[in-house]
């Protein structure tokens, strides 16, 4: 897909091909789901006397035993610094699946990413472009397993604290969540698991008899296509929109988070912090203390709601701007 046809979320509307990316990553999600969490999904009911129902002075949020309500939380830079996808593209040079050359565009990547701290879409798409090349002819299975080994290489040491807490606390009220990324749903799934989440909605890449064939079914899981995977997801688990929360750091995101009734900017780009303000929706930013005494959060949060507990992470959740 050409670079051009990657527009701002409030002027690209969703296509064919992102209906297309988006009812596959649900349908992807709850099969991954079911088979790898080996738990099912509809109905889920939450534990009694958490620390989400003790809290007081506060609404209740998330609401405790609402499993009409769910969490979607985009992966880079929102739930882990950096994007998944350059991880996991380190560890496929490590075990010798591409030269020297690749790497360096990968690494490129990663830096230029870390740096503005967005995504931009043509950087996104080149490097999935050089992914898909790369695992054509592979095994899905063989990327799963490989995929475990890099998620302890790369990935865990670099999930934000702050928002690993936030996801706690709807896990706590006994509500789904999931990942919504751009990135592959088989690593997407890993990570999800990995934290202990319900799932994740990731990009489709098609296969045959269990072999990557180098396509895409739709597009990537990216603006439009994110939205249109959380509503046939909302759609297939019974979920109430606006009783749903949603998270992420980037402008392309907007669609998602303009689906639920309680959307929040992570470390968010320019454009969302705007746009954020202006709608008043919830801002955190656990990035560095100078950025996050901008928005008026303590820059230790992130890091005491993990540490502290699930009734810190709540008190956290539930304060706003």
């Amino acid at each position: 897909m050409a670079a051009l046809g990657w527009l701002t979320p409030r002027r690209r509307s969703a296509t064919a091909r992102s209906v297309l990316a988006g009812e596959a990553a649900a349908e992807a999600g709850l099969k991954s789901t079911q088979e790898s969490f080996n738990v099912p999904t509809t109905g889920a009911a939450g534990p009694a006397g958490t620390a989400a129902d003790e809290a007081a002075g506060a609404p209740d949020f998330p609401v405790v035993g609402d499993v009409r309500a769910a969490a979607f939380f985009d992966l880079d830079n929102t739930v882990m610094q950096g994007a998944a996808l350059f991880h996991f593209g380190r560890g496929l040079y490590k075990r010798k699946f591409f030269q020297r050359r690749e790497l360096a565009r990968f690494a490129w990547q990663q830096a230029w990413f870390r740096l503005a701290g967005v995504e931009d879409p043509e950087h996104m798409q080149d490097a999935r472009d050089s992914a898909l090349s790369i695992v054509k002819g592979h095994r899905v299975a063989e990327l799963m397993s490989i995929g475990e080994e890099i998620y302890d290489e790369y990935m865990a040491a670099r999930i934000w604290p702050g928002t690993r807490a936030l996801a706690q606390a709807h896990l706590d009220a006994g509500q789904q969540v999931w990942l919504v990324t751009a990135a592959p749903v088989e690593t997407a799934t890993i990570i999800a698991r990995r934290l202990g989440l319900t799932g994740a909605l990731g990009t489709v890449a098609e296969s045959v008899d269990g072999v990557y064939t180098g396509k895409l079914v739709g597009e990537p899981l990216h603006g439009p296509a994110k939205a249109e995977a959380v509503k046939a997801l909302a759609a297939a688990e019974g979920f109430d929109l606006d009783r749903c929360a949603a998270y992420s750091d980037s402008h392309n995101d907007i669609p998602m988070l303009s689906l639920v009734g309680h959307p929040y900017a992570i470390n968010p780009d320019t454009k969302l912090r705007k746009h954020a303000r202006r709608l008043d929706w919830r801002l955190r930013d656990y990035r560095t203390g100078r950025k996050a005494a901008k928005v008026g959060i303590p820059a230790a949060a992130g890091v005491g709601a993990i540490a502290g507990g699930t009734a810190a992470a709540v008190a956290l959740h539930r304060r706003r701007r």
